[in-house]
């Protein structure tokens, strides 16, 4: 599990293909403490590291992740956004982000405002109906509250601290970026699919 707080931007030095999938050499630079057998949040996706050498760091993705996300259009020299797994003793500065991407959406408009960055986002259909005002989204692994919806369409303002820190500042109209809903909103649409008579209104008397 992650926050969506993004620790730092790492630079994909190798590359290897093999039955399907990708294997990614990843230089995250000093003082970023991984070993084997650890999660790692690689632009929203979450993988498991297998190798350590120094500073760098494999890890590897499966054909179905490769399908799932933009890490099948990743080249050597590219950037990405890494956070390690959440401790329980770490604060949430974020929101719940599991790593599992729920779908690939497109930039539509990017516009500069000041020091700020606005995004428009068009998602995937069926991510339309996790698309809430200030609610949360994870954007490449980012956690971001989303300020405008419109059908599957949404609106992120980015602040000058996360241009600085991550890779969103590099997206421009028509590039891809994974996209993770909010956890909580999946599983009020569970519980209300298995309970029909719980209702909105239930919930809220309840303090949801």
């Amino acid at each position: 599990m992650f926050t969506g707080l993004i620790e730092r931007v790492g630079k994909i030095v190798q590359l290897e293909a093999g039955a399907g999938g990708k294997k990614f050499c990843i230089n995250a630079g000093k003082d970023f403490e991984l070993n084997p057998g650890d999660s790692v949040s690689v632009d929203g996706a979450c993988l498991t590291v297998i190798k350590i050498e120094g500073e760098k760091f494999w890890i590897e993705a499966s054909p179905e992740t490769l399908k799932k996300t933009t890490l099948s259009q990743k080249k050597v020299g590219g950037e990405v956004n890494l956070e390690r797994a959440l401790r329980l003793s770490d604060r949430l500065g974020g929101h719940f982000v599991l790593g599992h991407i729920d779908g690939v959406g497109r930039v539509r408009k990017k516009t500069r405002r000041g020091e700020f960055l606005e995004l428009e986002i068009e998602a995937p259909s069926e991510l339309g109906k996790y698309l809430i005002e200030k609610g949360s989204i994870a954007v490449d692994g980012i956690s971001l509250t989303i300020n405008q919806v419109q059908g599957n369409i949404f609106s992120v303002m980015l602040i000058p601290e996360t241009l600085k820190r991550t890779t969103i500042s590099q997206k421009k109209p028509g590039d891809k970026v994974n996209l993770e809903a909010d956890i909580i909103g999946k599983y009020v649409e569970k519980l209300l699919q298995k309970t029909p008579s719980l209702t909105i209104d239930k919930l809220k008397e309840e303090g949801y």
